[in-house]
């Protein structure tokens, strides 16, 4: 850490500046020490979890101890959540669609649609699924479903695919992949059998295959045993991996190896922010601070609220994905000793520069109870630079002959240089780029930081207790 900067991270890697955090209004040194013991015990807490894949207090819906293994999705070892076998069945799935199938509808929700959408938006050029084969190099198009028991959205899906087919006079070659680890997510499986249903009856214009990914277990998983019985291939969701960590595991990595994106690269990212968190010392540790700092900025100065801002539209579903990973992990009534506490801060996404022209009001002058997080990719995929079409007109050339990037970034440090102005609190994320071995290190780091942050606030980062209680009084009403 540069302690006068307080600046942390991986060398050549991702980047956490935490100073603005600090100052007149904000976090001070005193409370930082303060909490020193608390976070020595936190970063001993996960050592252990990865050591022993066990953590404090954490238990099955049926109240036995179940297994936390998200720290393993970066070591490729038998016994974990990914092994080398595993990868390279991937790997060969991806060869195996190029060319072969045309369109793949990727059914789930929670982690496993919001994980998914993140690595299509890494793997993908924009407008994927309008640019011809050629350009996607034989891969297929991409599409979500079953992430809301939404009829009118799930029959325009139906009717764009069928005029596909009908445009390309042949049978269409559609992949089906519902994901559920229980098998019987009501949103997933009912759109799929929908889904699979119109098909089956358009069998002139359609052909159809299934890859289930769920749990391997039939008298658990329905959805296995209908891959059993029909002969689908099966991925695991694996053992001690809850929805909202299994971006790094096969639910997440199916889609990153059929788009081609490196995912060993990805997990190779993750693996350095696992190593560098749990050898570095407390003041050194990138998520341990970034966890006890938007912990303090909670319970000290109220700041309920956390903005996660990413600079560009391809970081907005990776803001989506955080605010479920926050929501579900730290929105606690209990903590871990029984206690009433309700514990958590709401998270809410945000895109520089759109929201810039919205959220940004509220965030300068509204309520002093946010903390907002920027993240920044310091080298664009395309460098697009501006010109002035209209010589006549000299406000023009302001952006004449500088490139986006030069005036997205401009934007952030101006927002940011407003807030800071004004003592509130901000922090910033740098990526080199959206290679896969930054986003692997981005991804880790914000699961251990929410993980770190349960073990200080004395929570269990790993279950969902709340979303059980709905899910009890909606399946009552369904039986009816």
């Amino acid at each position: 850490m540069t302690k006068e900067k307080k600046t942390t991270g991986l060398a050549g890697g991702l980047t956490f500046q935490y100073e603005n955090l600090f100052g007149e209004g904000r976090l001070t040194e005193a409370m930082m020490a303060e909490l020193r013991p608390a976070m020595d015990a936190a970063a001993a807490s996960m050592r252990r979890i990865l050591e022993t894949g066990f953590a404090k207090a954490h238990l099955s819906k049926d109240g036995t101890p179940e297994h936390v293994y998200f720290p393993r999705q970066a070591y490729l070892r038998e016994g974990n959540p990914n092994e080398e076998a595993s990868l390279s069945r991937l790997e060969a799935m991806g060869e195996a669609w190029r060319h072969h199938v045309d369109v793949a509808v990727f059914l789930g929700i929670g982690g496993s649609y919001l994980g998914d959408k993140v690595l299509f938006d890494l793997s993908t050029k924009p407008y994927w699924n309008q640019l011809p084969v050629s350009a996607r190099e034989g891969r297929p198009q991409i599409y979500f479903a079953g992430n809301n028991v939404d009829g009118e959205a799930t029959q325009g899906l139906l009717d764009m695919l069928t005029y596909q087919a009908r445009e390309a006079g042949r049978p269409l070659r559609v992949m089906l992949v519902p994901i559920s680890k229980s098998g019987t997510t009501m949103e997933p499986l009912s759109v799929f059998s929908a889904v699979l249903v119109y098909l089956r009856q358009h069998a002139d214009l359609f052909r159809i295959d299934v890859t289930a990914v769920t749990g391997l277990d039939k008298d658990e998983s329905l959805l296995y045993r209908l891959a059993c019985e029909n002969g689908w291939p099966a991925l695991a969701i694996p053992e001690g991996i809850g929805g909202r960590y299994c971006i790094l595991s096969n639910p997440g990595l199916l889609m990153g190896a059929v788009l081609g994106y490196d995912i060993r690269a990805l997990l190779d990212g993750a693996r350095e922010m696992v190593e560098r968190c749990l050898s570095a010392a407390a003041d050194d540790n990138p998520a341990l601070l970034n966890a006890a700092c938007k912990y303090l900025a909670a319970e000290k100065l109220g700041a309920d609220v956390e903005v996660f801002m990413g600079y560009g539209d391809r970081l907005r579903s990776l803001g989506d994905w955080y605010v479920q990973l926050l929501s579900e992990s730290l929105g606690k009534r209990q903590d871990r000793e029984g206690r009433t506490v309700y514990y958590g801060r709401t998270p809410v996404v945000a895109t520089g520069t759109t929201d810039m022209h919205s959220m940004t009001q509220q965030h300068q002058d509204g309520k002093r109870n946010k903390v907002i997080q920027f993240l920044e990719v310091t080298r664009p995929a395309v460098a697009l630079p501006v010109a002035n079409p209209f010589p006549q007109e000299p406000a023009l050339d302001m952006y004449a002959g500088k490139e986006m990037d030069r005036l997205l970034k401009a934007a952030l440090a101006a927002n940011e240089t407003a807030l800071t102005g004004d003592h509130r609190c901000s922090a910033r994320y740098i990526l080199p780029s959206l290679e896969a071995r930054y986003a692997g290190q981005l991804l880790m780091f914000l699961m251990l930081s929410v993980a770190y942050e349960g073990e200080l606030a004395d929570v269990d980062a790993f279950d969902q207790p709340g979303v059980e209680a709905y899910k009890k009084i909606m399946k009552a009403d369904l039986a009816r």
